[in-house]
């Protein structure tokens, strides 16, 4: 109320950049100096807070007045203006303070509560851009004197968009750099101030060498040097050590501020929660109906519900939806991607009117609009002054229709600056620079800029460097269809290019994948189904035979069910589906079943049911291999459906780990009489009753089922029975591995009945650690003196001891065995156990391959079977048997004297230098028969010199360890 008063408000409006809230409390009874704003008669100097732009704020002025003017000498201005004003809507202010004010309370050093020695030294609020990360920070700038108690404390606001821009500077120049006459002031009050904060808003956006924050520093406040390395020295705490830092930052470049600040406190901006989306939406529009309509339309596309957590796209969705809705258009087909609703928005912004030409005085800005998009996207720039749209030869003119329509804005902070309303706007208009072509164009459009070509957008390395350039490339597959074309040229006359289209689907052979192919399967589909052009998924995917896909949200299910029923010559599909993408229960689905059956997020089987009819329709899927999924009663039922049409040619199936656990049965019948499969991997909880179904499988007249795989299975003693009684009546099995299931000796001796009938055929059999002992080995021993067609067999990891190797080798001396492959791989095994089976090498035998791995043979088991090896060829693995120097003279004078050893084994031993050297001694001689020979030594002891360092590191490939397990042992 007293002149002087409104004469330093008016003084300090006039400093203040716009949107920026000036409190002012004046008190009576302080002393202040004079120079800063210019007052002949009042000095002032309490708290300041200074920005390193034009303007100096104090936000929270103690003024020295004459007492008796109101009640204890107090005078409170209102709020002129506010920094969480929206210039994009500016109808939505309050709803944004709310918003603001509720994460502001995350912040720990505004707390009251909170003492000075608890408060931490550094915050960094974190989160996706257009957030309110930087609403948040200046709100947290102009609050710090709330809650101050000091007499002297001072903040500052460095935005990291303005040192990008700045030549190298003191730090003093820095804080004040727009102020230069207050220079000193700023320094000095600095120096006395209790309490000081440092805002750096931005972090992401600063553009710096790699490694140059984290190598030069400078502690020197009248030392010039790049803003950026002030700014990390400030970070640092070589500037101003005992100074409070408030960060912000997105997520992408975290990681590198967090090897700049000590101990921060992590706080993350969440922007819009649901509840605050569908407060939002229903602003918006008149009719509560319509706007829970369009917001189930968006909730039923994750990328953009995750991009309306930024107020501004919030905002840009209801716009576009309702205009969409006004003319009685269906919300979801706009949703349907996110190209397609990005398109709406900017074409809806410029429609012509009825029966009206397309706005074609529209092009050459749009064109210009693109360009800048794309030189920000590339160098991670959002925001754009004059100079920077000269280097571009754009003129501020050609961008006027865009600032009207809300597309583009004037920097409310930077004067003479400009920015996308949002990073997504640009990443969109980024892609559509690659799909705009002048007419008679030659040359590459970005030639002459920072602008890389189309096959970067989709490099790995660049994606790495650069995390927007993943949305743009989704932006430009979406824009590369017919449809999306033909609405940029009837609203802005433009003409599109095919270019971009054919060098990202461009390839040398046919072989080799197109370039879009170097980020990934999953993102791949993500892109194709941006397109939603049928003829360009086929035309991308036409070279693509193999595929894994892991199914993480029901958007994957989405676009794989899309493009999946496009891929014409695939031929292996492995799939995981992780829990929550599909429902488990059948009741999850009741409330969408009451919505009219709607294709909506909420209800995937649809989509579920599209992938699945791959499998009964595509001709070329041969492999099917689907793991460690969340299926449910309902999804199962669709698969086992697809599986059993009589067009399905899956000859190979393999199901690991898949819920619920009665899933199995339903494959089972699935597979009865299937007239294709051949290969069928069940992998199973020890816990399941699949025993009977496989019984059917098996006992089906139709069968052609040749290798089967079961484990790891618990079943009681009838069911294994059932299984073995089934093998009698089938024809086709040649293959059985029923490895780490709980058959046990009676599970074996029923098994091995089922063996020896004469119409049994299987051939190979794995009974890896299947909890056998030695007294199973008669059985064993009778089936191979019996069951004349088992030629390969796997006893591996099971204790069967010397003594059930005795017996063992008493059917393998009869000639009626023939036995080609037996792996004994960790079966406690000692010398006396080889002395058995050497007396079988020794004699006419059908054995040609032994696998005696990880167990301790010893120096004279060894060299029993060295002395018994004859031919015809055999190959002897040794891995692990604890083999010494002292072994290598007897494997030397094998290798020398021997015609029949042909593969050898000697992996995970120490045969120390000298042992190498006799080895290599009898490898020179010609008459050596050993084709394969792999080694790899046990780890040397620290400090000491391993066989891997005298003669290099052993290959990973050919000297790794075998599985033991079918077929690698034989």
């Amino acid at each position: 109320k007293m002149p002087q008063t409104r004469w330093l408000q008016r003084k300090l409006l006039s400093r203040c950049p716009g949107g920026w809230t000036c409190q002012m409390r004046v008190l009576a009874g302080w002393p202040l100096p004079r120079p800063l704003l210019g007052l002949p008669q009042a000095v002032f100097s309490v708290s300041w807070v200074f920005l390193t732009r034009t303007q100096v704020l104090l936000p929270n002025v103690l003024l020295n007045i004459p007492t008796g003017e109101e009640e204890g000498g107090r005078i409170a201005t209102d709020k002129p203006t506010s920094p969480w004003k929206s210039r994009f809507w500016p109808d939505d202010s309050d709803y944004f303070y709310d918003v603001t004010q509720r994460s502001q309370k995350l912040i720990p050093f505004l707390s009251p509560h909170m003492g000075p020695e608890s408060r931490p030294h550094t915050v960094v609020l974190h989160g996706a851009a257009g957030v309110g990360k930087t609403t948040l920070a200046k709100r947290c700038l102009l609050d710090w004197t709330e809650f101050r108690l000091g007499p002297l404390h001072c903040a500052f606001y460095l935005s990291c968009r303005e040192l990008n821009h700045m030549a190298p500077c003191t730090f003093a120049e820095l804080i004040s750099k727009d102020c230069p006459e207050l220079q000193e002031d700023v320094l000095e009050v600095l120096a006395q101030a209790e309490s000081a904060l440092f805002v750096v808003d931005g972090f992401d956006e600063l553009r710096v060498p790699a490694g140059a924050l984290t190598h030069d520093t400078c502690s020197d406040w009248k030392q010039q040097k790049p803003a950026p390395i002030l700014l990390s020295s400030l970070l640092k705490r070589k500037m101003v050590a005992k100074a409070t830092l408030l960060v912000t930052t997105r997520p992408g470049a975290l990681r590198e501020l967090l090897l700049l600040v000590e101990q921060p406190r992590l706080v993350e901006v969440e922007g819009f929660s649901e509840s605050d989306r569908e407060a939002c939406f229903l602003r918006h529009f008149e009719d509560q109906d319509q706007a829970r309509q369009a917001l189930d339309a968006v909730r039923c596309n994750p990328v953009l519900l995750r991009l309306s957590s930024a107020p501004a796209v919030c905002q840009l969705l209801c716009t576009c939806l309702r205009l969409q809705m006004q003319r009685g258009e269906d919300p979801s087909l706009a949703c349907q991607t996110t190209t397609s609703l990005f398109l709406r928005f900017l074409c809806s912004q410029f429609t012509p009117a009825p029966g009206g030409h397309p706005q074609c005085h529209l092009r050459e800005p749009l064109e210009a609009l693109c360009l800048l998009a794309a030189q920000g996207l590339w160098t991670q720039l959002s925001l754009f002054d004059r100079e920077d749209l000269g280097r571009l030869g754009v003129e501020e003119a050609d961008l006027q229709p865009f600032l009207d329509r809300c597309v583009l804005q004037r920097d409310r902070d930077c004067a003479g600056c400009f920015s996308f309303v949002h990073v997504s706007v640009q990443q969109f208009l980024a892609a559509m620079f690659y799909v705009l072509r002048c007419p008679g164009e030659d040359e590459w459009p970005g030639s002459g800029w920072d602008i890389r070509g189309v096959q970067e957008l989709f490099s790995r390395e660049a994606r790495a460097g650069n995390p927007l350039l993943a949305q743009a490339g989704r932006f430009l597959w979406g824009l590369l269809s017919a449809a999306r074309a033909w609405e940029l040229e009837t609203t802005f006359g433009c003409q599109t290019s095919s270019e971009a289209k054919q060098e990202l689907l461009k390839r040398t052979s046919e072989q080799e994948q197109p370039v879009l192919w170097a980020v990934g399967l999953r993102e791949v589909f993500h892109c194709l189904y941006e397109s939603q052009e049928e003829e360009l998924v086929s035309d991308a995917t036409a070279s693509l035979q193999e595929a894994s896909l892991h199914l993480m949200t029901s958007r994957d299910l989405v676009h794989c069910s899309f493009c999946l029923r496009h891929c014409g010559d695939l031929q292996r599909l492995s799939l995981q589906v992780a829990k929550g993408v599909l429902p488990e229960e059948e009741a999850a689905l009741e409330p969408d079943a009451q919505d009219g059956g709607s294709r909506h997020a909420q209800n995937p089987l649809p989509f579920w049911t599209d992938l699945c009819s791959v499998f009964s329709s595509s001709k070329s899927l041969v492999l099917l291999d689907i793991s460690q999924s969340f299926l449910g009663s309902l999804s199962v039922r669709t698969l086992c459906d697809q599986m059993a049409s009589a067009t399905c040619c899956l000859q190979k199936v393999v199901l690991k780990d898949i819920s619920p656990a009665g899933a199995y049965q339903n494959f089972c019948l699935a597979f009865r009489g299937h007239k294709t499969l051949t290969q069928l991997i069940l992998q199973v909880s020890e816990q399941n009753d699949v025993l009977p179904s496989l019984c059917e499988v098996l006992s089906h007249p139709k069968c052609k089922l040749q290798c089967l795989r079961l484990g790891p299975c618990s079943a009681p003693t009838q069911q294994w029975a059932g299984l073995f009684l089934a093998l009698q009546a089938n024809h086709s099995l040649t293959c059985l591995d029923l490895s780490d299931s709980e058959l046990q000796d009676g599970g074996a001796k029923l098994l091995c009945a089922g063996l020896r009938h004469p119409k049994c055929p299987v051939q190979r059999l794995s009974l890896e650690n299947c909890h056998l002992t030695e007294a199973c080995c008669s059985d064993l021993s009778a089936t191979l003196i019996v069951g004349q067609r088992l030629t390969h067999l796997c006893l591996a990891k099971n204790d069967l001891g010397d003594g059930g190797v005795k017996t063992l080798c008493e059917g393998l001396r009869y000639p009626e065995c023939r036995l080609q492959a037996l792996v004994l791989w960790r079966c406690s095994i000692t010398s006396e156990g080889c002395v058995h089976l050497s007396t079988v090498l020794s004699q006419e035998s059908s054995l040609t391959h032994l696998d005696l791995g990880l167990n301790h043979i010893g120096v004279v088991g060894l060299r029993a079977l060295c002395g018994a090896l004859k031919a015809p060829p055999c190959g002897l693995q040794l891995w692990g048997c604890s083999l010494t120097p002292f072994s290598c003279k007897d494997l030397s004078s094998a290798l020398s004297s021997n015609r029949s050893l042909v593969t050898l084994d000697l992996g995970q031993n120490t045969l120390g230098f000298e042992g190498i050297k006799l080895l290599c001694e009898a490898l020179r001689l010609q008459q050596c028969p050993l084709r394969t020979l792999r080694y790899r030594p046990l780890p040397a002891p620290a400090g000491s010199w391993g066989e891997a360092e005298v003669f290099g590191s052993p290959r990973s490939d050919p000297l790794s360890p075998p599985s033991p397990s079918l077929p690698t042992h034989g």
